[in-house]
């Protein structure tokens, strides 16, 4: 099996959290494989900035999730993904989709939202344990 590791970010803006629509209408974070060389953390503001266009600063990390998937293309291949993910803040909300890589809308979302769009039950732990950060009074 396959072994991926990748980065993403968790980007607030006061009380709003940067969210990704997929052209099949999931709604995700951004996030991608680390390129070689790259510290996690350059590999989750990397992939954020590509992915939507926001330039973000890494406050702290949250944590990992790890599944296991088939890709789409050959349904043979399975690998297992590790995402390492950083809390992370913006200084503006001005975002652009990247649409090549399937992306049809880059949106901050208001943290009272966020959990009931995103798809994934892991993701919506570490989102909440964002959350909980943002809501925190020393942040």
């Amino acid at each position: 099996m396959k072994k991926i590791v990748s980065a993403g970010g968790i980007v607030s803006f006061h009380n709003t959290i940067l969210m990704l629509k997929k052209f099949n209408g999931d709604w995700v974070l951004p996030k991608g494989k680390a390129e070689e060389g790259e510290t996690l953390e350059q590999t989750a503001l990397r992939e954020v900035f590509e992915e939507t266009g926001v330039r973000a600063e890494i406050k702290d990390y949250l944590g990992e999730i790890e599944y296991a998937y088939k890709n789409s293309w050959n349904e043979n291949l399975f690998a297992q993904k590790t995402v390492h993910w950083f809390l992370m803040a913006a200084k503006s909300m001005s975002c652009t989709p990247l649409r090549n890589e399937g992306f049809i809308e880059a949106r901050f979302v208001h943290v009272d939202r966020v959990l009931e769009l995103i798809r994934y039950e892991d993701e919506k732990e570490i989102v909440a344990k964002a959350i909980e950060h943002i809501a925190s009074p020393e942040n």
